[in-house]
């Protein structure tokens, strides 16, 4: 596995010939169905059980607030989250599910007339192009026209990341989202493991150290990117164990906006933001990431970055940002969502 082509190559081999279904898997990178919300499960009841027991993945990478986007599914394999997805941004929107291995998207395109006719829809919203990551533009992905790309723990597996992301950032609208989950260390996987077919092919050896992640993103021009959900991944495997046991490995969702108003450290400009209420499924709270919860109504007092984040993206129809960039406090001064003054009276909630 030392060159592109032979690391594509074990990939496919392990994903289209050794492996049958999830549970040949060896380690606990996929998730389980119970760990969706329950509206996505529901959803989920509707898709075939073919497309469920022949994919693999380490989470649920589906954001909210989707209705008519069109949305990228990077390795999309047999097609579970992109006919997920397919339902949640309903007949005006459009799905793209890529992917290199032919067994995979042999399952994928089988539903295709069924789903649709699943979803109540007359005409399929969903698609699926062989291709690869790392090269939108040869499966026809052009600048600046997806609004949101989704992938599954599949990242990890490309022999050329900086060339995967620098794709994703190209293709995405400005205002667009990264919405990911993927497996990630702790530490660099030494060189030796990384020419372990077994450990690439189960998500570990390819797994990117979070640092060298953070600048990647950085040479992409993204300064900010927000963890949404972590999990510890466990090796089941005695030989893995034996082999990887002294890495950490962790299965993260991460988002990332194509923002260029974007900093690398949270600015305080002393901007609100107020939360509607009016995303699907979330009529009381939004989640944006592990450190933001906004409550319906109630008012936030938010950094630069996050203000952004919520008034120059698809959410901004979903949020009142009062304020600009326009008088600059210093440093943001992060602190628990409900923070309270000595005399127990509550302070808006703090960004960070």
């Amino acid at each position: 596995m030392h060159d592109s082509t032979s690391t594509r190559q074990s990939v496919q081999q392990y994903y289209g010939e050794v492996l049958r279904n999830s549970s040949d898997l060896r380690t606990s990178t996929c998730c389980t169905i119970d760990d969706m919300n329950p509206y996505h499960r529901e959803i989920l009841s509707q898709i075939a059980d073919e497309i469920i027991e022949k994919f693999y993945g380490c989470g649920s990478p589906v954001p909210d607030a989707i209705e008519g986007c069109t949305v990228l599914d990077l390795g999309c394999g047999t097609g579970r989250d992109a006919y997920l997805v397919s339902s949640l941004v309903g007949p005006n929107g459009r799905v793209i599910g890529i992917d290199m291995t032919e067994e995979q998207l042999n399952v994928a395109r089988k539903y295709i007339d069924i789903q649709a006719e699943r979803f109540g829809y007359a005409k399929s919203n969903v698609e699926f192009r062989h291709g690869y990551i790392e090269d939108l533009s040869g499966a026809g992905i052009a600048d600046n026209s997806i609004d949101v790309v989704i992938s599954n723990c599949v990242v990890n597996l490309s022999p050329d990341k900086r060339a995967v992301f620098s794709e994703i950032f190209r293709v995405l609208k400005p205002g667009g989202e990264l919405y990911f989950s993927d497996i990630f260390a702790g530490r660099r996987v030494p060189e030796e493991l990384r020419k372990d077919p077994v450990l690439y092919g189960e998500c570990l050896s390819g797994a990117m150290y979070i640092e060298d992640f953070r600048r990647l993103l950085r040479d992409c021009g993204c300064l900010d990117y927000r963890v949404v959900s972590t999990r510890s991944v466990s090796l089941d495997d005695e030989e893995m164990e034996k082999k990887a046991g002294m890495i950490d490995f962790y299965s993260l969702t991460i988002r990332a906006f194509k923002l260029d108003t974007l900093e690398d450290v949270c600015e305080y400009y002393g901007q609100v933001t107020y939360y509607l209420g009016t995303i699907p499924g979330a009529p009381h709270e939004f989640i944006l990431d592990d450190h933001h919860v906004f409550e319906t109504g109630r008012p936030a007092l938010v950094c630069g970055n996050t203000a952004a984040m919520l008034a120059e993206t698809r959410f901004a129809r979903h949020f009142r940002v009062v304020g600009d960039r326009s008088v600059h406090y210093g440093p943001f001064d992060c602190a628990p969502a409900a923070s309270s003054t000595s005399d127990g009276a509550e302070t808006i909630s703090g960004c960070c």
